[in-house]
């Protein structure tokens, strides 16, 4: 099992795309969504809301704010 790069959800053996640059970086992707998301977009997961990482960086800051 293999994680999507943008939303980091599992992605099922023999589904998805795998996308390779010239420098040797290596994607996977569960969805055209968030292949165009991070590619032609070029958003960042950590701001767009339905992305595992703005979950995590969100509980981060609820869990920092209440420590104050």
């Amino acid at each position: 099992m293999v994680k999507c790069t943008f939303c980091q959800t599992s992605i099922p053996a023999g589904t998805g795309k795998m996308y390779v640059k010239k420098d040797g970086n290596i994607f996977y992707f569960c969805s055209n969504k968030c292949e165009k998301n991070l590619l032609k977009l070029g958003r960042n997961p950590r701001t767009t809301e339905w992305t595992g990482d703005y979950a995590k960086e969100k509980e981060a800051r609820l869990h920092e704010h209440s420590k104050k």
